[in-house]
């Protein structure tokens, strides 16, 4: 279920008023979300996350495909964040989060299609963007690339509200990660199910400024 939330200088008609992005709408979004809730999402939406974010890395997801293990979670609808957080053992035996930094996403950009496909997930948190490839497979099956801001991890953990589970704790600290969140955000959709990659566009725009700069000196 999405909801206009009107606290950042946006109306809830989906109408840009700040000059972010095309559509400039700002929703609150219950984690899980389901196909038809990722598809309505736009280049331009910014997000607010209440409910589950599952955390995975490298070594979780070498696990789910390279290994071919089962996933011991329902992961239908997921949203899945690029993280391997640092955390504290408390004396109850469960965790708590120190930082639940953010990673560069490319570097598990081959296991995209898998993550919609196999799995069902709705939408991947990250910094960097995917490929055009990946962009594909999100379009097929479904599914958003929402962009986290660098470098504002110590407030980004303040809105995970605890640790549920950890599932492969061996693979410490690259598990599978079960976080609560409460106004997880800002996001902004940046990779849509509908072709649409801001990360394109910015090299496009980048291309063409470039050509231009160098007509104006005559090279």
């Amino acid at each position: 279920m999405a909801t206009d939330h009107d606290t950042t200088g946006h109306d809830t008609t989906g109408h840009d008023t700040t000059g972010h992005g095309e559509t400039g709408r700002v929703l609150h979004l219950n984690a899980p979300f389901d196909e038809t809730t990722a598809r309505s999402l736009r280049c331009g939406d910014e997000i607010w996350l209440d409910g589950t974010v599952w955390g995975v890395r490298d070594a979780s997801l070498i696990r789910f495909f390279d290994e071919g293990e089962r996933v011991p979670a329902d992961l239908t609808g997921a949203v899945f964040l690029h993280t391997a957080p640092s955390v504290r053992r408390t004396d109850s035996g469960g965790y708590v989060p120190v930082s639940v930094g953010t990673t560069t996403s490319m570097r598990m950009d081959r296991f995209t299609r898998g993550c919609v496909e196999d799995l069902g997930v709705s939408a991947i948190v990250g910094k960097g963007g995917l490929s055009t490839g990946s962009l594909e497979h999100l379009g097929r099956h479904g599914a958003v690339y929402l962009s986290i801001t660098g470098g504002a991890a110590s407030y980004e953990t303040l809105q995970v509200t605890g640790i549920e589970e950890v599932l492969w704790e061996d693979l410490m600290p690259e598990c599978l990660w079960k976080f609560r969140v409460k106004d997880f955000g800002p996001l902004f959709v940046t990779m849509d199910s509908h072709g649409a990659s801001e990360y394109q566009r910015t090299a496009e725009r980048a291309q063409a400024n470039l050509e231009a700069a160098y007509r104006k000196l005559g090279l």
